[in-house]
């Protein structure tokens, strides 16, 4: 248990808690902390999916802390600060083998929503509200607002969210396409998790090989995205995983992957 983040274990997911309270707002030092337990869950075998979390009811993460903001503006050339944090982080996890799933509850804006887009799916309670409002501070987003949000949504989409700074609930996010499932806040954590163990029980060589095509093809012409997947599907079909799930389905029962 650190300063800021709190891992339990639920077989092979992990619940990384970002408890920041009131809003668990993104300091530097939260943001170091987020990305040094994610490289050491990514680095344990036995960690097949990271479910991301906000401590309390109140908030996913209500964005950045602002009250650090004063000081970068007098090292603002320099690589420093929550937002080049923030893609730090966000770089890590692309990169990482584990796929990420985030619970989004209360607010999730600014550096929050930039985070919960890192993440692979994101589950949110019907009570939720995202939004990008750095535009409302003069400022734009600096942790992957203006560069993932328009892979999610669009770029109309995108550019109505940042350009007013206006929250939209969950419903109008699952339309948006920037969330993939909309739950009673009750249920979040428990659908969550369901989801998760889901994954979990996949192959993770698989899982990793989706992951690395999904991040390295989507702006690569057709024809060389086909020929990667290819390499991809005998890679996996090669695998001990791979051998294991053709052979539980021609024996009619469920594989056990071991990631091999």
């Amino acid at each position: 248990m650190g300063q800021f983040i709190n891992t339990e274990h639920d077989g092979h997911v992990a619940v990384v808690t970002i408890d920041n309270p009131p809003m668990n707002a993104l300091s530097e030092a939260l943001l170091e902390e987020l990305y040094a337990e994610i490289e050491a869950l990514d680095a344990a075998d036995e960690t097949r999916v990271v479910v991301l979390r906000g401590g309390g009811d109140r908030a996913f993460v209500a964005g950045a802390d602002i009250k650090e903001f004063p000081a970068l503006r007098s090292s603002a050339e320099e690589e420093t600060g929550s937002a080049r944090n923030l893609q730090r982080l966000g770089n890590r996890m692309d990169a990482a083998r584990t796929p990420f799933v985030a619970a989004i509850q209360g607010f999730c804006l600014g550096g929050g929503l930039e985070l919960a887009m890192c993440c692979d799916v994101r589950i949110c309670a019907d009570d939720a509200r995202l939004g990008q409002p750095e535009i409302k501070l003069g400022l734009i987003p600096g942790g992957g607002g203006t560069q993932r949000l328009p892979r999610l949504v669009g770029l109309g989409r995108a550019m109505l969210l940042n350009l007013t700074g206006d929250f939209v609930d969950a419903a109008t996010a699952e339309r948006f396409g920037l969330v993939e499932k909309v739950v009673p806040a009750g249920d979040l954590m428990p659908a969550a998790l369901d989801l998760a163990r889901t994954i979990a029980a996949r192959s993770p060589v698989a899982v990793a090989a989706l992951r690395e095509l999904a991040r390295t093809t989507r702006d690569l012409p057709l024809e060389e995205g086909l020929r990667r997947e290819a390499e991809a599907f005998r890679r996996c079909l090669a695998s001990e995983d791979g051998l294991e799930g053709v052979t539980a389905f021609i024996e009619k029962r469920e594989p056990t992957f071991t990631g091999r």
